[in-house]
Order: structure tokens, then C-alpha cells, then sequence
């Protein structure tokens, strides 16, 4: 059995002082950044590892756009194994899918210019992925116009990264998840990634991986190595250095890590590092120079602040020798690291309404969540259980009174995925809940003002594309009675 756990130390044994990463942590949180969880490499040794609850460092997240970066890294094994060349033409593997008159542009397509996110488009293709009626979502970024001549301009292009894994089922004749097992998770040890697939079953490779942060650190270890693993080389080194070097350019900022270049799916970073980078916090960095990487999860917007922390608090406390033993720093390291947390709402346990609210059954306006019908079940010892109708059916939550309950639920996409829950009184007739999805980025809160004759609901998330906070109405309709609603569990 391959090595499944990477093995631990001290940080001062590796050359980083335990203070450095206590104050890298008390700057995220006086930014207010929400991570979920993070590991720290140095010299192959975990050095620091924690999770905010209710996340933990065992379960499964979603990475987001660092799938990219895995993506490319099926390509480097592709043409290692000969299956195709960086210099092939993209159209040559999908002539059956290119329009009737193709353009020059989109024939000049190289497969290097997808890897470098300048295959000749002018904005991100994905809505012409989305928009094929077919499920044809090749079909729909061949049929995208291409503007520019390839290799000539940086555009991040969700719909380069999906080809790149078409490309992979095309020439492997399985899909990308499916090639990556012996190659590449097998050997990391990594048993049980999975992967967000389109109508046609193709890795959706710009994003839709999920792996647990010590996965995910495994991986920029490999790259940190040269694509060396147990002394077996799983990657080229050819490939490593071409995949993490400047390819094109992306900016001319010297004091963005937005805009020092972008390599194979992967961006180049200030101080000589780079990364794989996912929305809402999912990053993987890898710093070559001082043979340490970072993966982290979470749920935030500040990619640039978790950043500018690393270059403030850590990289400057990168020793090349090991350090004096701090036993001081090294408990208040682990202190700080025990009592990391989310937070559950804040206010009372118990109302006097409550239960004259129990189970009732509210008619919801449309909104974001496509919640349509909500019963809350109160017990006589405080606890709730919450009743949600949606597109997928029924479903109840557990919702512990000031603490986190949790468990697994198929609201967020109609299949099992883990959950927690916590719930308050904000005021007596204002009852807040907050749902954490946890291999998500996202916490969906909803308060709810509850009337003689209606509630109202404010529904807001932490983080997301489409994340404006909104209020709707929902008209109290009947006593839904001590029965559950067919399917589930009875209290």
C-alpha cells in the first residue's frame, strides 16, 4: 500500500518558527478571511495543519479551478506516453465537431494553447458549453469565435481547461478521473478523489475535482519534487518545469500574483513561487526556493490577503537550517490551532413561540435556493429538525441550538453530500439558521421573522457568484401534524 499520510514534525525541526505561523493565522483572522482548512509542507514534512468546525481535514472539497492544474498534469502524462504532442493541432482530434467552414484561427489552435489559456478567444467560452442543447460541450468551444490568433493572448478560459480533458478521454479512451487513478492519485495515495462530469460523461477538468487539503498538498509536493514520489518519478521533470514557468503573460503589475505570468494551468506568483488557484479560497502554493508548500480551503473572496499573509508572515521566517526548539511558540501554535472555528449564530437557545410554530407548514416565494415549503419540528427538550421542500424532493436537517449538528443531506445537488447546521434565537420571533455545506465553499444563513400569518426570510451567503442577499415571503398554510412528510425519518 502506497504512503497515504505525509509524515509530521516539528516546524522548528524544519526550519520555520512556530510564531511565524501563529501570527500568519491571527493576520487571516483580523482580515476576516473564512478558511476551512490548511496544511503546511516543508522539506516534505507537515509543519502545521488545522480546520475551522465543523470542517475537517479528512473530508473531501471542492477545489474549484486548481482542477485545472491536475488537468494539465494528465496532458504531461498523455504526451510522456505518446498519446499526443503539445504542438498538435486541437482541431486534428475533433474533426467531426469543427463548423462547416472552420477559421484560420481556430485551425492554427494548439493543444500548448489551451494549457496556456490563449487559444485565440476573446472572453471565457464557457457559456457556449453551457448553451449546446446537445451536451456537446466540444462542439460548443470549437464553434466559439476565436479572435485573436492563438498563443498571442492571455484569456482565462474555462472552456480551454474542459477540451484539455476531452482531449485526455480522446486519446486514453477513458476519462481524465479515470486516467489519473494509477498514474497519478494511486501512487499519491490518494483514495477517493472524484470528479464533476458533463452530460457526456467527461471530466469537467476546469473544475469539479474534490479532494481532502492533505491530497491537495500532496499534489504540490510532487511538483515541488520535479515529479518525484518515493523515489519513483510519477511526472517528467521536462514537464515540471515547463508547467510551472512562464508561458505567456498575464499582466504587467509587479505587485500583483495575478499578473507574473501563467504557465501549464498554473499561475506564476511573486518570490519565484506559483500556484493552482480555485475560486473562493482553494489554493495550492508552491515555493521551490524555500521547499515548502501551502494548500488551503475555504470560503472567501480574499485570495490576494491569504497571499499577501504568506509573503508577510511566512516566507520571511523560512530558515534554511533548522531552528533552536521553541517550546513556548510550539503550544501556543497548538493552542491556537485547537480552537479554530466557525462560529455557530449567536443568541438564545429557547423562545416562547416556538412551540406554537411547531409544525407548521409555510408556502415559500421563489427564491434562490428553490426552497418551497419549510415545517420546523421543535421537542420539548429545545432541539430543531427543519422540513425543505425543493427540486429534489424532501428533506430534513438537523439543526443543533448554538452548536453544530451534522450529518448528510441531498438538498444542495439531489445526491448525499455532508452537511452541519447550528441555530439561535437572534429575538423572540427571529430564529437564524445557518446550513454548511461542507465540501463547499458555501454557508447559506437564513433568518426568519416569523408573524401570526407568515415568515419572512432574509437568505444570504458568504460567498458566490450569485450571492446578493434576498427577502421573501412565505404564508403559513396548515398544521403539518406530528407525521413527517413522506420519506423521511420520524422524530
Amino acid at each position: 500500500m502506497e504512503q497515504t499520510r505525509l509524515p509530521r514534525s516539528t516546524p522548528e525541526k524544519q526550519g520555520l518558527s512556530s510564531w511565524a505561523i501563529s501570527h500568519f493565522l491571527e493576520e487571516l483572522e483580523r482580515a476576516r478571511v473564512e478558511l476551512h482548512t490548511f496544511l503546511l509542507v516543508r522539506h516534505g514534512r507537515v509543519v502545521a495543519e488545522g480546520a475551522w468546525a465543523p470542517y475537517s481535514l479528512e473530508e473531501r472539497r471542492m477545489l474549484y479551478s486548481v482542477s485545472k492544474s491536475f488537468t494539465a498534469t494528465a496532458i504531461g502524462l498523455a504526451a510522456a506516453e505518446g498519446k499526443l504532442r503539445l504542438r498538435d493541432s486541437v482541431a486534428s482530434f475533433f474533426p467531426d465537431k469543427l463548423p462547416a467552414v472552420p477559421s484560420p484561427h481556430l485551425l492554427a489552435m494548439k493543444v500548448k494553447d489551451l494549457l496556456t489559456m490563449s487559444s485565440g478567444h476573446s472572453e471565457d467560452t464557457t457559456r457556449w458549453l453551457y448553451g449546446r442543447e446537445d451536451g456537446d460541450w466540444v462542439k460548443g468551444f470549437l464553434h466559439a469565435p476565436a479572435d485573436y490568433a492563438p498563443g498571442t493572448h492571455f484569456v482565462y478560459n474555462n472552456g480551454a481547461s474542459y477540451v484539455l480533458s476531452a482531449l485526455v478521454t480522446k486519446v486514453a479512451g477513458v476519462s481524465l478521473l479515470e486516467y489519473l487513478l494509477p498514474r497519478l492519485f494511486t501512487p499519491l495515495g490518494i483514495t477517493d478523489p472524484s470528479w464533476e462530469a458533463n452530460p457526456e460523461g467527461i471530466s469537467a477538468g476546469g473544475w469539479g475535482l474534490c479532494l481532502p487539503v492533505e491530497d491537495l498538498a500532496k499534489f504540490g509536493l510532487l511538483y515541488l519534487q520535479n515529479g518525484i514520489w518515493n523515489g519513483t518519478s510519477l511526472l517528467p521533470p521536462d514537464w515540471v518545469a515547463e508547467a510551472s514557468a512562464r508561458q505567456i503573460a498575464n499582466g504587467d503589475d509587479p505587485r500583483s500574483d495575478w499578473n507574473q505570468g501563467y504557465g501549464y494551468q498554473f499561475w506564476r506568483c511573486r518570490h519565484g513561487a506559483y500556484r493552482a488557484s480555485g475560486a473562493f479560497g482553494q489554493i495550492c502554493l508552491i515555493l521551490p526556493e524555500q521547499e515548502a508548500v501551502l494548500a488551503v480551503t475555504g470560503g472567501t473572496a480574499q485570495e490576494k490577503t491569504i497571499l499577501n499573509a504568506v509573503w508577510t508572515h511566512l516566507l520571511p521566517a523560512l530558515s534554511s537550517r533548522p531552528l533552536p526548539s521553541d517550546p513556548e511558540g510550539q503550544v501556543r501554535l497548538r493552542e491556537r490551532l485547537m480552537l479554530l472555528a466557525h462560529r455557530p449564530p449567536d443568541g438564545s437557545l429557547r423562545s416562547p413561540i416556538a412551540s406554537s410554530l411547531s409544525e407548521v407548514l409555510y408556502q415559500l416565494d421563489d427564491n434562490r435556493l428553490g426552497i418551497r415549503t419549510l415545517v420546523l419540528h421543535f421537542d420539548e427538550e429545545g432541539r430543531l429538525l427543519v422540513d425543505l421542500e425543493n427540486q429534489f424532493g424532501e428533506h430534513r436537517l438537523a439543526f443543533g441550538m448554538g452548536e453544530w449538528a451534522c450529518g448528510t443531506t441531498e438538498f444542495l445537488h439531489g445526491h448525499s453530500s455532508p452537511v452541519c447546521a447550528a441555530a439561535a434565537w437572534r429575538e423572540e420571533r427571529t430564529l437564524e439558521l445557518a446550513i454548511r455545506f461542507t465540501e463547499t465553499p458555501f454557508c447559506e444563513t437564513l433568518v426568519c421573522r416569523f408573524a401570526p400569518k407568515e415568515v419572512s426570510v432574509t437568505l444570504s451567503r458568504n460567498v458566490g457568484y450569485h450571492a446578493k442577499e434576498e427577502t421573501f415571503r412565505g404564508r403559513k398554510q396548515e398544521t403539518a401534524g406530528n407525521a413527517p412528510p413522506a420519506g423521511l425519518p420520524p422524530l
